[in-house]
């Protein structure tokens, strides 16, 4: 169940709540000082930086870059 972030507007503070989206219109009609807010979860951001894909994946890069011919810029790490 997804957890979403709402601003109490009488206290100021932020809180979470679990739900069912098919739960929303009810529970903000129950709940009509909160105000959802949209937040990220930034610990599932992934960045890539510096980081190398897989003995795997390099080889199909290689085959990709082969094959398109003379002057391509396709990395392979």
């Amino acid at each position: 169940m997804p957890t979403y972030t709402y601003l109490n507007n009488e206290t100021g503070e932020y809180e979470d709540h679990l739900h069912k989206i098919s739960e929303m219109d009810d529970f903000t009609s129950r709940h009509p000082h909160l105000t959802r807010v949209i937040t990220t979860n930034k610990t599932n951001i992934v960045t890539g930086v510096n980081q190398r894909p897989d003995a795997g994946f390099r080889d199909v890069l290689k085959s990709i870059k082969k094959a398109s011919g003379r002057g391509n810029t396709i990395e392979t790490f």
